[in-house]
Formats: structure tokens, sequence, C-alpha cells
């Protein structure tokens, strides 16, 4: 090869490297959510967002590349100390966004160390201004206290403070053995409460069953009574309705021919009968002074009934034999 074509070689490919050099300087593809900040000559330029940019070759260059994604940052352990002299290791997670990439990179050297800084000296301050009881129940204060407190300083970063979130709380093992302790004891506290309510409870129905028991028996025993009065009320008035009845038949029967002396005759055989079972049961055997005194039984019980018959027609009261009449 002569040195003609040599020559044209090798500036052809000087060009063609020349030309890459110079693409590869000028065009800038800046992907979605991210922003670079442009130095020409050292110093700031101007902040290129999402697509292609064309730069100066070899004034122009990219100095800082921030992501305008939220970001996660890891807050180191730390011992704070509480109001009451209490020593506990507390962990969190921050999470931050940058806003303005410019300031971002020319307002702090390193933003995630501030921040991550700034977070645990507000924590230590937060948690210094509460007792070690409250720092379980006050998790939301204490988030906002250190957003708010960091929030405040990263304004000048160019860096948005989304949350602050504690991970752990881890009071010392002594602390931890008597919070235990007070646990336990409130816990059986709870425990002795509800079973002294329930035999409390179980007491009151019991006593409230037995006094429903009691109403309802007495109203049992009330309306048995007023029904058994009832029933013999009715029952007397029944009795004495049949009576009645039987008295009249019986006096319409005597004024039949022949009553009379049918009623002398049941009389009499009645008087015999009873005489007679008062002789089976007894040793000892009465006999009347007259034996007379049968047929002057049946006369007396046959004149009453005769009486009581013409009172029942209009007649004076009955007068028993052997009776002063009145005056």
């Amino acid at each position: 090869m002569d040195p003609a074509t040599m020559t044209s070689l090798v500036t052809a490919l000087v060009f063609v490297l020349l030309v890459i050099v110079l693409i590869i300087k000028t065009a800038v593809v800046v992907p979605q959510k991210s922003q670079f900040v442009v130095e020409r000559l050292g110093k700031y330029a101007k902040t290129i967002g999402a697509g292609l940019h064309i730069l100066i070759p070899f004034i122009d260059r990219i100095a800082y590349k921030r992501s305008l994604k939220e970001e996660v940052m890891d807050v180191p352990a730390q011992t704070c100390i509480t109001r009451d002299n209490v020593s506990v290791t507390i962990d969190g997670v921050l999470y931050i966004r940058v806003i303005d990439a410019k300031m971002s990179a020319y307002g702090i050297e390193n933003y995630y160390i501030a921040a991550s800084q700034l977070a645990q000296t507000s924590l230590r301050s937060a948690i210094g201004k509460i007792d070690l009881d409250k720092t379980f129940e006050e998790r939301e204060s204490i988030n906002a206290s250190v957003v708010q407190a960091v929030d405040e300083a990263a304004q000048e970063w160019g860096i948005k403070v989304m949350r602050y979130e504690i991970k752990d709380i881890t009071p010392p093992g002594t602390v931890m053995a008597a919070m235990e302790a007070q646990m336990k004891a409130e816990r059986e506290k709870r425990a002795e409460i509800a079973t002294s309510e329930g035999d409390r409870q179980s007491r009151i129905n019991r006593s409230e069953g037995m006094r429903q028991e009691a109403i309802q028996i007495s109203e049992g025993e009330k309306q048995k009574r007023i029904n058994e009065a009832q029933g013999r009320a009715q029952e007397i008035l029944l009795v004495a309705d049949a009576t009645a009845e039987g008295i009249r038949k019986v006096a319409e029967a005597v004024n039949l021919p022949g009553g009379a002396e049918a009623m002398n005759l049941k009389v009499a055989q009645q008087y015999i009968e009873e005489f007679g079972k008062l002789a089976k049961t007894n040793n000892t055997m009465i006999i009347p002074a007259d034996l007379a005194g049968a047929g002057g039984m049946v006369a007396t019980a046959t004149e009453i009934i005769n009486t009581a018959m013409r009172r029942g027609k209009g007649g004076t009261a009955p007068q028993v034999p052997g009776t002063p009449k009145a005056g």
C-alpha cells in the first residue's frame, strides 16, 4: 500500500473517532423522573430534565445526577435518654425526595448523611421530652416532630422530607423485666376484676330468677286459692239448689195420695237401720226407755214436714212439737 493511501485511511479513521466522541459528548438522554445538573467550564449552566439534550462538546459536562423519586434511608439505631432517665435504643426509617436538583448539588455536600444525622439529633430531643411509658404510645407525635425538624433544615438543600417511622424501641433488660412484671400484674388485676364482675352478675341473675320464681309461685298460689274458693262457692250453691229442689220434690210427693203414709214408713225404716248400725259398732247397746219412742219420733218428723208444707202454702212459721208457741 502506497503512503498516500495509508494517509487517507488514517485520516478517515481519525475523523470517525472524532465524530463518535462528539456524539458522546454532545448527546445526553435523561431518564424519566430524573434531573441532570450541567456545568459549563466549571460553572453551573442549567438543569436538564427527562429527554434528549445536546451539549457543547468539551465545554459542557454533566456534573450531578439526581433522581426525583422518593428514597428510603435507614437511620442507624441510637441510644436516647427519656425524661425519667431511662436509656432506650431506637432506630427508624426516613423517606425523602429531591425537589430541586441544583440546590441538592450545591446546597450541601451529602444530603443523605445530613438528613440522617439531623433525624438522629431530632429524635434524641423528642425522646428526652417524654417518659418511657409514653414512648410506646406517642410514636406518631415523635415521628411528626422528627419530620418537622428535618424538613425545616432540608428546604435549603432542595430536599423534601416525606415522613419518618420508628422501627423499634428497645429498653434495657432490667426495664423490660419490670415492664413484663407490671403487665403481668395488670393482666391478673383485669382477670380478677372480670371474675368478680362475672360472679356479681351471676349472683344478680340468680337472685332475680329466685325473685321471679317466688312471684310466679305466689301468683299461682293466689290463683289456685281463688279458683278453689270459687269452686267451693259454686259447690255450696249447687248443693243448696239441689237440697232445695229435693225438699220441694219431697213436699210435692207428700201431698200426693198415700204420700204421708210412705213418708212415715221411710222415716221409720231409716230410724231402724241407723239403730241397727249403732248396735253393730258398739259393745254397749243403748235401748230407749220407751220402745214406743220410734213411733213418737216418726210422728214428730211427720208433723214438722206437714207444718213446712203449710208454711209453703202461706201459713205461719213451723212449730216444733213440745215447744211453747209464740204469743
